[in-house]
C-alpha cells in the first residue's frame, strides 16, 4: 500500500520517518513536496529524512518524492528531456567538456524518484497549516476516490467541515476521514531534518460513515467482559470480506497509526477525540495569539495579571459557546426552569448546574487548567503562530480563535475577548510594526 505525506514541515518529516521506520519495505512512503525545488534538494539528498531527538539522530530513506502541483513537475521534465538531447548534440559533434549542470538535470529525471505521480491516492496524511489544507486536498482530488483516506493532522478546528462544504459535497463520493490530535514539539533543523523536541501522543478518531457502519462496534460487544472491550481493525472491515475494497485503506491507515509508538499514537473513540480537540482549540485560541502579539515564548505570557485575565475570559466565552451547543443536541439539558439557553450554558460552563452527560473537562475552569498547564510544559517553546508572524506568514487565527467565535455567535453567546484576538493577530499581521521602530 501507498501511504502519501502531504507537507514536509516538523509534523510531515516526523511522520513520515515514522511510518517508514514502522511498515515494511512492502509499503511505499511517499514525499509530496510543496515546490520543485523541495523535491530536487530531497533527490540530491538520497530522500533520506532525518529524525533527531536529544542530540541523537536517525536516518530513514527509500521514500518517493513528488512535486505537489503535478503539471509543474511534467514542466520542469520536459525541460530535462530537452537538456538531454542537447548532451546527446554534442556527443555525436564530438564536444566533450564537462557539464555538470546538464548531467545534474538528466541524472534527476532519468532516477526513478521523480517518475510521474501514481494515478492514485490510498492514504493521505495532511500535514499543512490549516489554512492550505482544502486548496491542497482540491488540488489532489482526482488522485482521491471513495475507498481512499485522508488523516487531517492540522492545528485548529474546522477543516474537516469545509473540506464538506467545498470539496466533498457528495456523501456518496466522499473518502474515509481520519482527524488527530497531535501535541508532539517538533521543528525543523533544516529542510528534511527534524528535532523531535517534545515527547508527546496522536490521539485520532474515525469520522463517522456515511453508508451507516460501525467503527466502533467491539466497544459494545456484550459477549466480552466491559473491560476487555476495545476498539478493534474488524469492526472497520474484515480484509476478506465482500467490502474490504471500500474500507481496507482505511483498516491499514489505522492499523498504521497505532503502529506509531514513537509518537504516542491511540485510536480513540470519536467522542474522545473530539473533546480532545476543543480543549487544544482552546489553549491554541489563548497560547498563540498571545504569544504571536506579544513576541514571547509560551512559559512568559502567564507572569503577568493581564495575560491571566484574557486567558480566563476565553475560556469562559469558549466554554460557554460550548456548553450552548451541547445544550442544543441534548435532551437531558432540557429542564431549563425559565432560564435561556445562554443563561443555563453559562451555569454548565461555570459548574452551577452539573450536567451528567456535558464533559467536565470542557467548564471553563478546566479549560484555564489545561492553558497553565501546556504553557509550562512547553515554556521554552516558541509558538507556531509567533513563528509565522516573525517570517511573515499567514497564521491560523480563523481555525482557531475564529473557529470558536463562529460556534459562539451561531448560539448568541458573546465571544468579545475571543473575537479581539483573533483582529489583533490580523492586524499583527498586516502591519509591519518591527519594521516601521527599525
Amino acid at each position: 500500500m501507498r501511504f502519501h505525506v502531504l507537507g514536509v514541515g516538523p509534523v510531515g518529516t516526523l511522520v513520515a520517518h515514522h511510518l517508514r521506520h514502522t511498515l515494511s519495505d512492502a509499503h511505499s512512503v511517499v514525499l509530496i513536496h510543496k515546490a520543485l525545488a523541495q523535491m530536487r534538494f530531497a533527490q540530491r539528498m538520497d530522500n533520506t529524512l532525518v529524525m533527531e531527538r536529544d542530540g541523537v539522530k536517525q536516518l530513514s530513506g527509500g521514500y518517493r518524492s513528488e512535486v505537489f502541483i503535478h503539471r509543474r513537475q511534467l514542466k520542469q521534465d520536459k525541460l530535462a528531456d530537452r537538456l538531454r538531447k542537447r548532451m546527446e548534440w554534442k556527443k555525436k559533434a564530438g564536444i566533450t567538456e564537462e557539464d555538470r549542470v546538464l548531467k545534474s538535470w538528466v541524472a534527476q529525471a532519468d532516477s526513478p524518484e521523480n517518475l510521474a505521480p501514481s494515478a492514485e491516492i490510498e492514504s493521505l496524511f495532511v500535514t499543512t497549516k490549516a489554512y492550505n489544507v482544502v486548496s491542497a486536498i482540491q488540488e489532489l482530488v482526482p488522485r482521491l476516490n471513495i475507498n481512499s483516506t485522508i488523516v487531517l493532522m492540522n492545528n485548529g478546528m474546522g477543516v474537516y467541515e469545509k473540506l464538506l462544504e467545498t470539496v466533498f459535497q457528495n456523501p456518496a463520493s466522499r473518502p474515509h476521514f481520519i482527524v488527530t490530535v497531535n501535541d508532539n514539539g517538533a521543528f525543523l533543523r533544516r529542510y528534511m531534518h527534524v528535532i523531535h523536541s517534545g515527547l508527546g501522543s496522536i490521539r485520532f478518531g474515525i469520522v463517522a460513515d456515511s453508508d451507516g457502519r460501525d467503527y466502533e462496534a467491539s466497544l459494545y460487544d456484550t459477549d466480552l467482559p466491559r473491560d476487555a472491550r476495545k476498539l478493534s481493525l474488524d469492526s472497520i472491515v474484515d480484509p476478506n470480506g465482500e467490502s474490504a475494497a471500500r474500507y481496507l485503506s482505511l483498516r491499514n491507515t489505522v492499523a498504521a497509526l497505532s503502529s506509531l509508538e514513537g509518537l504516542g499514537a491511540v485510536w480513540e473513540p470519536m467522542s474522545d477525540v473530539l473533546i480532545a480537540m476543543k480543549r487544544k482549540v482552546v489553549v491554541n485560541a489563548v497560547i498563540n495569539p498571545l504569544t504571536a502579539l506579544m513576541g514571547c515564548r509560551n512559559g512568559d505570557i502567564f507572569e503577568t495579571e493581564g495575560a491571566k485575565r484574557i486567558m480566563e475570559r476565553v475560556c469562559l466565552e469558549a466554554s460557554w459557546a460550548f456548553a450552548a451547543e451541547f445544550c442544543t443536541q441534548e435532551e437531558e439539558a432540557a429542564p431549563n426552569n425559565g432560564a435561556t439557553l445562554k443563561q443555563r450554558a453559562r451555569a454548565i460552563a461555570l459548574g452551577q448546574n452539573v450536567v451528567t452527560n456535558f464533559p467536565p473537562t470542557l467548564t471553563a475552569e478546566a479549560l484555564q487548567a489545561e492553558c497553565i498547564r501546556v504553557a509550562k510544559a512547553t515554556a521554552g517553546n516558541v509558538s507556531s503562530m509567533l513563528g509565522d508572524v516573525q517570517k511573515g506568514k499567514g497564521t491560523e487565527i480563523i481555525y482557531m480563535n475564529g473557529y470558536l467565535l463562529q460556534i459562539g455567535t451561531a448560539l448568541r453567546i458573546p465571544m468579545n475577548t475571543t473575537a479581539t484576538l483573533l483582529n489583533l493577530v490580523k492586524m499583527r499581521t498586516t502591519i509591519p510594526i518591527d519594521q516601521m521602530l527599525k
